[in-house]
């Protein structure tokens, strides 16, 4: 009976434990810190921020090659 309730504590203790660095996984942020926490909005405005010009800049690749193809080198 004592090994059954040492396996069973063993088991809840470990999804615990791991339910906590899945959340933290999941977030994108260290291990050990809180998955509870609120994200300031500051830093959500720069992730934001960083996803916009990221992808301005890759339609603006996308457009400089679209238009390399189509215009005419002068001889």
């Amino acid at each position: 009976m004592e090994q059954i309730k040492a396996i069973i504590s063993g088991l809840v203790i470990g999804l615990l434990i791991g339910l906590w660095f899945g959340v933290n996984i999941g977030k994108d942020k260290s291990l050990f810190s809180n998955p509870f926490a609120e994200e300031a909005i500051q830093q959500k405005i720069k992730k934001s921020g960083e996803t916009i010009i990221q992808k301005s800049g890759e339609a603006m690749e996308k457009g400089g090659k679209a238009l390399k193809g189509t215009v005419k080198q002068p001889e």
